[in-house]
This record gives C-alpha cells, sequence and structure tokens, in this order.
C-alpha cells in the first residue's frame, strides 16, 4: 500500500468515527445568518422577532400586529398586513433592475432546457394570469394543477396568486382517482393540466389519466388548460371545455393584470396530504405567514442569496416544491433549478452532470436519492466537477450517519455544511435543522429547533423527556408558516393536530405532528418516524388505509393490512397482508391485480414491495389488526408480545411463509 493511498483509508475511518463536524471557516464568513445571538433574540422578541421574516417581503399594506392569538389554535399572522406573491416573486426583481437574471433554468429529461429570467416570468406569468381571469376565474376560486415538472407549473402557480386564486397542485403522478378526491375536496371547477410528459425515455399519455380522472369530479368543471409538452409525439384531442395553454397565452401577448392585494390571511394555496382515516387532508397555507417563512428559511437554512443558482431536486407536486423550489428562492429573486426527468437516467450522473453545467451552488435532496447515489457508486459523482457546491441539504425523513458522511465526502468533498430538515406538509417551511453558518453537524440528527420554533420531546405525561430517551415531537407554540385549518374541517384539524396534548381550559395549546424524537444534551434532536399509520416511501407519505382501500377493492381480496417495512433505497416500502375472498391463498394473477389496484388508485410509487396472501391476520380480541407484528414480521425482527392476540399461531405461520418466498 503505497504512502497517498495509506493515507486514504486513515482519513475515512476517522471520517467513520467523528461524530460532529464544524462549518468550514470560508462558510461561516459568506453566511447569511452567523451570529449565535439570534436565538437568543428571538426568544426575547417572540412574537416580534418574526418581523424580520415578514421583512423579507414587500407589503401594501403594513401589519396591525404580528400574531394573533385570541382564538387558538386559529392562530393568525401578520393581521390585516396585505400583499401579493407572485409580486414579491416576480414584479419586484424586475422593478429593482434585476430582470435580466434567471429566475427558472429548466432542463427536460431528454436534455432540452429552457431559461426564464425574471422579465420573461413576468411576462408570461401576466399573459396566462389575463388568460384565466378571460375564462372567469375569479378571487378565491381554487384552480387545480396536475402538472408534471414543466415550467408551466411554477408559472401557473403565480398566473393564480396574481389573481387571488388559491392553487391546488396534485403530484403528477397521482392517479385519476386520486385527482378527482381532491378536486371534489377543494370544489375546484378548473384544471390545468398537460398531455403528457416524459419518464425513462417513454412519453407518459397524461391527459387520458387526467379525462378520467374529470369523470369522477362531482360537480361541473368550468375549463380545462391543457399544456401540449409532447407535441407529434402524442397527438389529442381537446374537449369543448378545453383549451391550449400556448393558444390562451398567445391571444394575451401583452397584457399585465395588476396583482390582487390578498389579505395576509387570504388562502395562497390547498395542499392534500395523507391522514390516518385514509380521507387526505387539505392543508390550508395562507399568503402573509407562509410567503415569509419560506423566504426566511430558505435565506437562513439554505444560506440562499438573489445571485445563486439553486437546487431543489423534489417535485413541485409536494411541500417542499412549493417551499423551496417555487415560493422561496423565488422571493429572494435567486435562480431555481428544475429538472423533469429522474436521477439515473440516461445515466447515473445525470443529476452531477446537471450540477457541473449549471455550477449549482446549493443542492438539497432526499436521503431515499442519497442512499440510491451510494448504491450506485463514488465513480458517478467523482467524474463530474462539483466544486461549485456551497451547501448541501436533506429533506423527507431522517438519513443516517453512513448516508450524511458519504454525502458530505463524495458530493460536498468535506468543505460543504449539510443541513438535515425536519419539518412537514403541515408546518409550511423547516422547523428542526442546523442553521449552517452557526452549529456543528451531527450526522443522523437533524439538529435544534429554529429560532423562535418551541419544539420539546414530551411523555405521555407532558413531561420533557430525558436527553437520549424516546418520546414524542412536539412544538409548543405556533409559527408563521403553519397550516390554518384542515380546509373545510376545523373540527379535524384540532383532533389530528392540537387534541393530544392541548388544554384549552387553561389555553394551552401544543401541536402534534405524530413523530418519534429524542433529543441530546445540545438540544439536538433526532427524529425517530411516524407513530400514526402513514408511511414515508421515497419522502412520499402515504396513508396506510388508503391503500388498504385500494387492496381490498380488487375482486378476490376480502381483507388487507398494509404496513410500513425498512428498505435499503426507499427508507420505508409498502408490505401488504391479505385475506382472499375464497381463502385459497392467492395466486399470480390475483398478485398482479393488486399492484394494478393500488397503482392505478395512488400510483406507481405507491407499489408494493411484497404481497403476502395469509388465511388470517393477527387480530386483538376485539378485532384490532395487530400491524406492530405484520412490521416485525415485514423487518425481519424478534416478534413482539403476542399474548394480546385471539389468534397468537397466525403471526408465526405468516413469519414462517415470508421465509419461504
Amino acid at each position: 500500500m503505497g504512502e497517498e493511498e495509506d493515507l486514504d483509508v486513515q482519513l475515512e475511518a476517522q471520517l467513520a468515527e467523528q461524530e460532529e463536524f464544524e462549518p468550514p471557516e470560508e462558510f461561516v464568513e459568506q453566511a447569511n445568518v452567523s451570529d449565535p445571538g439570534i436565538y437568543e433574540e428571538f426568544e426575547e422578541e417572540w412574537p416580534q422577532s418574526w418581523e424580520r421574516a415578514a421583512d423579507l417581503l414587500d407589503w401594501d399594506q403594513e401589519w396591525d400586529a404580528v400574531l394573533d392569538d385570541s382564538d387558538a389554535p386559529f392562530y393568525e399572522w401578520f393581521v390585516d398586513g396585505e400583499l401579493n406573491a407572485a409580486y414579491n416573486c416576480v414584479d419586484r426583481h424586475v422593478e429593482s433592475g434585476r430582470k435580466n437574471h434567471a429566475a427558472i433554468k429548466w432542463e427536460g429529461e431528454a436534455g432540452e432546457t429552457r431559461t426564464y429570467t425574471y422579465q420573461d416570468l413576468y411576462r408570461e406569468v401576466n399573459e396566462f394570469a389575463a388568460a384565466l381571469r378571460e375564462l372567469g376565474v375569479e378571487e378565491d376560486d381554487v384552480v387545480t394543477l396536475h402538472l408534471p415538472m414543466i415550467p408551466e407549473l411554477p408559472i401557473a402557480m403565480l398566473a393564480c396568486a396574481r389573481i387571488g386564486a388559491p392553487h391546488s397542485v396534485v403530484f403528477a403522478g397521482f392517479s385519476a382517482d386520486a385527482l378527482a378526491t381532491r378536486m371534489n375536496a377543494a370544489d375546484s371547477e378548473y384544471l390545468i393540466t398537460c398531455d403528457g410528459y416524459y419518464r425513462r425515455g417513454d412519453a407518459l399519455d397524461h391527459i387520458e389519466k387526467a379525462n378520467n380522472g374529470l369523470a369522477g369530479v362531482e360537480h361541473d368543471v368550468e375549463d380545462v388548460v391543457v399544456v401540449d409538452r409532447l407535441g407529434d409525439e402524442l397527438p389529442h384531442q381537446l374537449a369543448e371545455n378545453q383549451h391550449d395553454y400556448a393558444e390562451l397565452v398567445a391571444a394575451q401577448e401583452g397584457e399585465r393584470v395588476e396583482p390582487v392585494s390578498r389579505d395576509a390571511e387570504d388562502m395562497l394555496f390547498l395542499m392534500y396530504t395523507s391522514g390516518t382515516t385514509g380521507k387526505p387532508k387539505g392543508a390550508k397555507h395562507t399568503t402573509g405567514g407562509y410567503l415569509s417563512y419560506a423566504a426566511w428559511t430558505t435565506q437562513s437554512v439554505l444560506d440562499v442569496k438573489p445571485e445563486d443558482t439553486y437546487w431543489c431536486a423534489a417535485d413541485i407536486g409536494w411541500i417542499t416544491g412549493h417551499s423551496y423550489i417555487v415560493y422561496g428562492p423565488l422571493a429572494l429573486g435567486s435562480t431555481t433549478m428544475m429538472y423533469e426527468g429522474t436521477p439515473d437516467y440516461p445515466d447515473k450522473d445525470r443529476l452531477w452532470e446537471i450540477v457541473e453545467k449549471n455550477a449549482v451552488d446549493i443542492f438539497y435532496t432526499a436521503p431515499t436519492a442519497i442512499r440510491a447515489f451510494m448504491k450506485w457508486g463514488e465513480e458517478y459523482p467523482a467524474t463530474r466537477d462539483l466544486s461549485s457546491l456551497r451547501l448541501l441539504g436533506t429533506v423527507g425523513e431522517p438519513i443516517n450517519p453512513r448516508a450524511w458522511k458519504w454525502y458530505y465526502k463524495h458530493i460536498g468533498n468535506e468543505s460543504c455544511p449539510i443541513v438535515d430538515t425536519w419539518w412537514q406538509t403541515e408546518t409550511g417551511g423547516m422547523m428542526i435543522t442546523t442553521l449552517p453558518g452557526i452549529n456543528n453537524m451531527k450526522p443522523g440528527s437533524a439538529g435544534p429547533a429554529l429560532p423562535g420554533i418551541d419544539a420539546k420531546v414530551i411523555a405521555p405525561d407532558k413531561s420533557e423527556v430525558e436527553p437520549g430517551r424516546a418520546g414524542h415531537l412536539t412544538i409548543q407554540r405556533p409559527w408563521p408558516g403553519m397550516l390554518r385549518t384542515v380546509y373545510k374541517n376545523d373540527e379535524r384539524f384540532i383532533q389530528e393536530y392540537w387534541e393530544a396534548y392541548s388544554n384549552p381550559e387553561e389555553d394551552e395549546w401544543v401541536y402534534f405532528p405524530e413523530d418519534g424524537a429524542k433529543i441530546d444534551d445540545d438540544g439536538y434532536i433526532t427524529v425517530l418516524g411516524r407513530i400514526d399509520d402513514v408511511i414515508n416511501v421515497s419522502g412520499h407519505r402515504l396513508g396506510t388505509m388508503e391503500i388498504e382501500s385500494a387492496v381490498v377493492g380488487v375482486e378476490g381480496v376480502a381483507e388487507a393490512a398494509v404496513v410500513g417495512g425498512s428498505h435499503e433505497v426507499k427508507g420505508e416500502a409498502v408490505y401488504v397482508y391479505a385475506i382472499t375472498e375464497d381463502e385459497s391463498g392467492g395466486d399470480e394473477d390475483l398478485h398482479d391485480r393488486v399492484i394494478d389496484g393500488v397503482e392505478e388508485a395512488i400510483g406507481p410509487f405507491a407499489r408494493p414491495e411484497e404481497i403476502v396472501f395469509t388465511p388470517e391476520l393477527p387480530k386483538t380480541r376485539s378485532g384490532k389488526i395487530m400491524r406492530r407484528l405484520l412490521e416485525d414480521i415485514a423487518n425481519g425482527n424478534e416478534l413482539g408480545n403476542t399474548s394480546t392476540l385471539r389468534n397468537p399461531d397466525v403471526v408465526e405461520d405468516i413469519q414462517q411463509q415470508v421465509r419461504s418466498d
């Protein structure tokens, strides 16, 4: 072994043992936030301290009060303030002399590119806003967007925001049924979709799925706008109430729409998320608090500056894309990257090629992707120049220390801080993570709560747990980015998020995200995962009841239980245990039909990892399925206590069947 090779081995061993990492001095010197006193300032001045987030925006009318907590938990932020989100993300950058700065850089799967300057974005957002108005879209009408990762998606979002029409983005991978469910729940009469898009070189027919979804909408749909993404590759016919996007925009060439001044508490968008009842919840996010919080966390945690090229490799169909592809970076006037395709097409260095070509400064992705990068091998990033990177981030699920260190070494060259961020659809933005210019990093631990966020890990009796012990993660006071309610269901809002640990009689309201966590002596929080019946597959939260409903909907299946099992790449995978109607044990045909049923009802990303047909499911004497035991089987763990079961023998039978398969 040569001297250089020997040194590499020593450094690798040192990295593997290291449990804490300091941010590089060079990074700290240029960081947007580098004064540790910010934590104390937020505490001493709370809630007025949140004005620094609102001050990142331009307001039509200043707020009278930072927080109104008189009707908790229905908190209001920046009371009586007025602003427009599209103006803040587009117009003001044009007016400030940055009209020729790139706002969106987009790369299609086949390698085609489009760049929109802020002037380009201003022009197209205005023209599409005018087109929406011409179609009859009015202030407070909910517009559904069922689009893949193409520039027309953020343009449509901003056009809706410009005229005061809340948008409801439905992930393009969701099925026709999922689209119909969300349009029905939102009473949405307008849909913006596309003919299709590319995935791994294939042209996918999207409009057929959208049309099937529209057939399930229970009210009249006024108009549908269709973006032509595939051209001649997918000829399609438009129905009478369907309009070509390009033609609508061309007809409004040169039109300008005055941004509608919205109250801070007016709804900016709906984002539907899985719930334990199986029925998706519409998280209502408002204009002032949400946009302020998205901008502040983008600046403080991701260290984004106007001159940066920043890439969040998520999908805008999820909250991460809303906050950290569209609203956060555009509010700050930076360049945000969008990519249509998958990370390994046409080769496994595709993402690193994009980083190199665009000199990306900040890269934010999911641990699922990082585990895939590790599996493919370090040779792929090694072939690309990644020296432009200044900061790395992770989102969607906890990252294990091994993956963290691989990311730190092979992508960040041990010179980029990593922000491991915990947050949810409901929180609107990051809640627990290090501030990269201040805190040391601990692989596997998200970090402390952000300034102004009061996070505690508590026991069922509401006492704080000792360091190192597991408990329930709670947020003890409100924050600007929080959801305001579950759309049209205030009762469910209180029941799902506030009931567990609040004391309304004492006016004590505690937000419970249903995650387990532990905290160390330094106040660093390690999130342990969901404690409810939601599975996190590659960062996508899927309700088990929603999947079980799809499985039982397949002819031949009598009953089903769905659990999450650990997966090397996805984090969690879907495991299905099903009882057949004739108790035959199932066959290959039924197996395939269950997979098809889940994919059709929810989407391909929900595809079960394994389907086990069994004559019985483990149940308590009251008839409750013991999913915990099924999770143990899926994970190959030692089985827990089976004494409470009315049929304890079935657990061993299922376990043996899984082993034999």
